[in-house]
């Protein structure tokens, strides 16, 4: 072996690598490859449930490591092991510990055993919920399935450079966020994810924003079995970026790169040049990645021999890029094959006993819980009357060569259920483990839904709009243009952002005059890309600024819905607390007339956004007061604004900047004692006019404002009023079965409602069609005064037909 001081050093165009810089590199392939091939073994031996790795990728990603720098952003997908690995950013045990899902922080710090192995994060919070310091260290988002996800949030990652480096504003209160805007953020993808929408959304608004994004796309020719020939318009990839090409001497569009996956040096060269291009110039660049290989197939669901030719396979062996490197290796002198070998024994070696220590530590404590549980269903069993059930119950879990806390709950589940009759003081101790267990487990698996820090929104004190004697009555959008404006002027990470937001003001004026004032980095217009809004808010509230994002109507949310579901509301769970996007996003809806725009879709939203605060304020006044909470909380919330209320007076509250509204608190708006209506938004004002009309009648009309569905009626407000009246109307415009169930639900199950009912709950709801165009179509599309009157009036009926008779045909 020849010593280090013989060892040539490689000299190429940007750099040059000493020898054990090169072997140091191969020895982290080395091992990230064995991490994939045991991996894989731990899956099929029933270990593990699931495995998806990135071999084939090492030696591509052994290259975008040396280009990254403390202070970047990566946003990427479950092929990125060898770049975590080699920027220790994840350690094997941790993968490991990932794929066994251990949920213990501690071990899994991506994602307390929340997601399925090579979903990779970095921690940007203390234990206290706080922001670390970003710029000392390599950042990771947390890695979402869904197949192009990662790409909307890297447009705000990247984004956040060019705020960071054009606002001086933000100097002071960027520290922990950004070195004068010199970050770049790296993004990952596969070729055929390339065939989504929200890929080319994301890669037209990077260019847009000229934002220092490098995006690696990793091209092994397949998506699971389908060939790059069903997925692309062309076979290569390359060919149709070419568009987005920058030109010479222009300042807008992609630097281009395609390289061999297996080509060490080149690949080395190439990042290289395309980081240093992005955080000089703020450039993005599309690193095209070319023959890949997937040594194991997509994933341990099937094998890639079902659908490759031989010759793919043989070509796959030949091109395999640990095997490339090696005769590279060899052929510059840096090392004999004898030492490779070294290397490779030693990773496989290393990578096993880090298994066996990983794999130790998930079970060892599930081990002495199961010793714990025996020896109480042990001392049950020696005073019960079915001393042989529990005998094979406790014996059953000492089969089992995994033991898993599923199993331990269903063998204590079945000890209890098979004594209940008994009363014995061992059975009582053991009732005791069962409910610690629970405990554990709903933290274990459910905490951080939503914030657990001191910057809980539901520890924003309330603060009541005031208003001078003289208060002006002014439209509505005026109102919340004065909170925006107050925002803005106050905290400088403020940015708002959306379809005509920035030169006009907003389709309804709640911007006018702010991109003037405050100007079009932080007032700006986009274009028609609502994911990409909605990325670029989570990526730029990822990096400690607070984006407002606008979605033009409601309905178009459903364009963003899916990362809003699946990214921004899941981020602090699937990360135990680790990250965190206090992104606020504004819409309006309701009551249009027309088939669109006046949609309400709210029981999708509220089922699937879980983890984020979703408002419905009935005016522009509480719309503020819920903006501001939200600002000063560390949570994403949605603010649903009602649409036909910007042009309503209201009177202008002269603490627009300091009143905050309360989540999960409804408002009275109506005493009664006969019916309860519960209602938000734009139909409050039909609930109020029905029940002025039902006052005539003889009805005495509570109406409650929910005022926020998630959360919802924290103190229980709507059960205490059910149980006065003893009859409930839920009330909105949404699809039957939709919000209104929700409603019910929690009314009836959590708040004990059921038990003071006199008649049974009922709904008033929108059609299940769409609203049709026109006042007629609106009629009897959705609810109006006359079928609420017609609803709680009907419920009097029942009570007292005599007081109430009939007045419609049944």
């Amino acid at each position: 072996m020849a010593g280090e001081s013989e060892r040539p050093r490689i000299k190429l165009k940007n750099v040059e690598l000493g020898a054990e810089d090169v072997l140091r590199d191969y020895r982290v392939a080395a091992q990230s490859r064995q991490a994939s091939l045991i991996g894989r073994r731990e899956v099929m031996s029933g270990k593990a449930k699931f495995g998806i790795f990135g071999d084939g990728k090492e030696v591509a990603q052994l290259a975008w490591a040396r280009a990254v720098r403390p202070g970047d952003f990566r946003s990427g997908y479950y092929r990125d092991q060898t770049f975590m690995f080699a920027l220790h950013q994840a350690e094997i045990r941790e993968y490991f510990a990932q794929l066994y899902a251990h949920a213990d922080v501690e071990f899994d710090p991506m994602s307390a055993g929340r997601s399925m192995n090579a979903h990779f994060a970095t921690r940007s919070l203390d234990s206290e919920g706080d922001w670390l310091d970003l710029t000392a260290m390599h950042n990771s988002a947390s890695d979402i399935s869904p197949t192009g996800g990662q790409m909307p949030r890297l447009l705000g990652l990247a984004y956040a450079s060019r705020l960071y480096r054009e606002l001086p504003e933000l100097a002071a209160v960027g520290r922990k966020f950004s070195d004068g805007g010199n970050e770049v953020a790296w993004g990952t993808i596969g070729n055929a994810t390339c065939a989504e929408g929200v890929f080319w959304e994301a890669l037209n608004a990077i260019a847009v924003l000229q934002s220092p994004a490098v995006i690696s796309i990793w091209d092994d020719g397949y998506g699971i079995s389908v060939p790059n020939e069903h997925q692309l318009a062309k076979d290569d990839l390359s060919e149709m970026l070419e568009g987005f090409r920058r030109r010479p001497g222009s300042e807008r569009g992609y630097d281009l790169y395609r390289v061999r996956g297996w080509d060490y040096p080149a690949l080395v060269e190439t990042y290289l040049e395309a980081s240093a291009n992005a955080r000089r110039d703020h450039v993005p660049a599309i690193v095209h990645v070319v023959e890949l290989t997937q040594p194991q197939g997509h994933s341990t669901s099937g094998s890639h021999e079902r659908y490759k030719s031989r010759d793919r396979l043989a070509w796959e062996r030949e091109f395999d890029c640990l095997l490339k490197m090696r005769q590279w290796i060899a052929n510059q002198g840096i090392a004999e094959p004898s030492e490779l070998d070294g290397i490779d024994d030693e990773a496989r070696q290393t990578v096993e006993k880090i298994r066996e220590e990983a794999w130790e530590s998930f079970q060892e404590p599930i081990r002495r819980e199961r010793s714990e549980l025996v020896e109480l269903i042990e001392q049950l069993e020696a005073v019960s009357a079915h001393g042989q059930e529990l005998h094979r119950t406790w014996e059953g879990l000492f089969e089992k060569t995994t033991v898993l806390r599923r199993d331990l709950a269903a063998a204590a589940h079945e000890a209890l259920l098979v004594t209940r009759f008994e009363d014995a003081p061992a059975r009582r101790e053991l009732l005791s483990w069962w409910t610690r267990q629970q405990a554990l487990g709903d933290e274990r698996y459910g905490s951080h839904l939503y914030s657990e820090s001191h910057r809980s929104a539901l520890l924003v004190e309330e603060v009541q709009p005031q208003y001078d004697d003289e208060a002006p009555l002014v439209n509505g959008f005026e109102v919340l243009r004065a909170c925006f404006d107050d925002m803005l002027s106050r905290d400088p990470r403020v940015v708002a952002f959306g379809e005509d937001v920035g030169r006009l003001g907003g389709v309804n004026q709640t911007y006018r005059g702010l991109q003037e004032e405050y100007g079009p980095l932080r007032v700006s217009d986009t274009g028609i890309r609502e994911a990409t809004i909605l990325g670029q808010a989570i990526g730029l509230a990822m990096r400690g600024l607070r984006p407002i994002a606008e979605i033009q109507y409601l309905d178009y949310l459903l364009y963003a819905l899916q990362i809003m579901s699946d990214d921004l509301s899941t981020l602090h769970w699937r990360t135990r607390g680790g990250q965190k996007a206090p992104v606020i996003v504004s819409t309006r809806g309701h009551r249009l007339e027309g088939t669109w725009h006046a949609g309400s879709p709210m029981a999708g939203i509220i089922n699937l956004v879980r983890g984020m605060h979703v408002l419905v304020p009935r005016d522009m006044t509480r719309a503020a007061g819920f903006y501001n909470t939200l600002l000063d909380s560390d949570e994403p919330g949605l603010v649903v604004e009602v649409l036909n209320g910007y042009r309503l007076k209201e009177p202008m509250p002269s603490n627009i900047g300091a009143m905050r509204m309360p989540l999960g608190v409804p408002d009275v708006l109506r005493e009664g004692v006969d019916v309860t209506v519960v209602t938000y938004g734009a139909c409050c004002r039909i609930a109020m006019s029905a029940a002025e009309r039902l006052e005539e009648l003889g009805v005495s009309t509570e109406v409650i404002d929910v005022q926020s569905l998630l959360p919802l009626d924290l103190g229980c407000r709507i059960g205490e009023s059910v149980q006065k009246t003893g009859r409930v109307v839920f009330l909105d415009e949404d699809v039957p079965g939709g919000t209104t169930a929700y409603l019910m639900q929690d009314v009836m199950e959590r708040q004990h409602g059921y038990y003071w009912l006199d008649s049974e709950p009922r709904t008033v709801t929108a059609k299940a069609h769409r609203t049709a165009y026109g006042t007629d179509g609106d009629f009897w599309s959705k609810p109006n005064v006359e079928h609420v009157v017609a609803a709680v009036y009907g419920l009097m009926n029942e009570l007292d037909p005599l007081a109430f008779p009939q007045y419609l045909a049944e």
